[in-house]
């Protein structure tokens, strides 16, 4: 396939059902790094009423579910293409940072990049207008990491002190835990730096933990160490014997108001054995931090934490009912008013923007819900009647570990457009779905 498509897929709007009206695109399987691809070619699927335009192809991801690729304007989308795709990101190698004009198609490298790992890239993503662009760096001759503010439209960057893991949603401030050791809590999602550099927590250390980062003054600042919460979080996770465990933060993540944190804390034995998680919230400034869900809790089965609209609670994929398979749960900051939003969860979910009774999610290719051939449904929950039909459905390979393939949905702030990733034509490749049609009936 060539590099800048405009591949529309348009099927006209006739009935809501749960049936997928083929496209003929072929798509090939399994990466150099996941030989046990089983099928040589696929389709890609869009329901009826939905619009979906491959906007990039050739090593290329957008960021993650809880964060928009579109730029504030709508004109612009910001991608991360990786240098390869079959083997671990090296110290030093460079992958592009990339901006795709949704008007022409046409995409343009904007800046090149070492800080970035497989699942997230560089981390890139928006601030508070089309010309602040982050995402992380490296700076090989000190090895440190930082997160760079570029216009994309002139050329002009600065660093900032801090890393990024997300910009809050007035495009103000970043949040970050440490990436440069997030490589113990869970490759994928970090940056990279030679390995006999990285130091390793042991117990709840007070030299580690989440950091605030002005974008104005590029000040950055740690406002809670992994100690702290250890030892103020509610409920409790303290252990008799923490210093037997290495302690990390994985994530971070603004609520919509900016008056909120999420993060996860995870501790594993210093002699290898399994890791125990919690999920953390706290105010902005590092104060009234609480355990939103409990080791006990996340340990029956449980992924992937967001915020809800209302800044107040969390959305979670949790095991609460002691049957097979997950839940799609919600739960306050504070560990309360937890209840099922719907079965069964999946993957990546994230609500509707703008309070809407729709979830966006997708599925690990081994998930109930899927064929277990390689392709996985993008989701579209309806809370309201317990229903949902698939947008689409991708082929992403059967791969795992480090090197799976991810649609990581993603709304805009619009709430109208859905961006997830996909592997086609044996490489990655990113789509947008436009839904007007189902947006425009669920506000009536």
């Amino acid at each position: 396939m060539k590099k800048n498509h405009n591949i529309f897929l348009i099927v006209q709007k006739q009935t809501r059902l749960l049936v997928l009206s083929t496209v003929f695109i072929t798509i090939s399987c399994g990466l150099m790094a996941q030989p046990d691809g089983s099928m040589k070619m696929k389709n890609i699927q869009t329901a009826p009423g939905i619009r979906v335009k491959q906007v990039s192809s050739g090593r290329v991801i957008h960021r993650f579910f809880d964060t928009s690729p579109l730029s504030p304007s709508g004109k612009y989308l910001a991608l991360f293409r990786m240098p390869y795709e079959d083997k671990s990101p090296r110290p030093g190698d460079a992958g592009d940072v990339v901006i795709v004009d949704m008007q022409s198609g046409k995409e343009r490298v904007v800046a090149q990049s070492r800080g970035w790992e497989v699942q997230l890239g560089a981390n890139v993503q928006w601030g508070k207008s089309d010309k602040e662009l982050l995402f992380n760096d490296v700076d090989t001759t000190t090895w440190k990491a930082f997160c760079v503010v570029l216009n994309p439209l002139t050329g002009k960057s600065r660093r900032l002190d801090g890393t990024i893991f997300m910009v809050s949603k007035d495009g103000k401030k970043i949040a970050s835990y440490n990436l440069i050791n997030s490589v113990y809590a869970q490759v994928g999602y970090g940056v990279i730096i030679p390995k006999n550099l990285i130091k390793r927590n042991i117990g709840p250390v007070d030299s580690d933990g989440i950091y605030i980062t002005d974008i104005a003054t590029g000040k950055s600042k740690r406002i809670v160490t992994i100690k702290d919460i250890y030892e103020k979080t509610t409920p409790s996770i303290a252990l008799p014997n923490p210093q037997d465990f290495h302690y990390y933060c994985f994530q971070v993540k603004w609520n919509s108001q900016g008056t909120r944190l999420l993060t996860t804390v995870q501790w594993a034995p210093v002699g290898g054995g399994a890791r125990l998680r919690s999920v953390i919230t706290m105010r902005t400034d590092g104060t009234d931090i609480h355990t939103a869900i409990t080791p006990e809790q996340w340990a029956k089965g449980g992924h992937h934490i967001n915020w809800m609209p209302d800044g107040e609670h969390l959305s979670m994929n949790l095991n609460i009912d002691g049957k097979k398979g997950l839940e799609l749960i919600s739960v306050k900051y504070n560990g309360t008013d937890m209840k099922t939003v719907f079965t069964p969860g999946s993957s990546h979910p994230s609500f509707h923007p703008k309070g809407l009774p729709l979830i966006i999610t997708d599925a690990y290719p081994d998930e109930p819900i899927t064929k277990r051939n390689g392709t996985v449904p993008i989701r579209l929950l309806y809370t309201d009647t317990n229903n949902e039909e698939q947008i689409a459905e991708v082929f992403v390979s059967k791969g795992n570990g480090e090197f799976r393939i991810v649609p990581h949905p993603a709304w805009d702030k619009s709430g109208r457009y859905v961006i997830f990733n996909g592997y086609v034509g044996n490489t990655r490749n990113v789509f947008i779905a436009d839904l007007k049609n189902i947006v425009s009936v669920s506000k009536n």
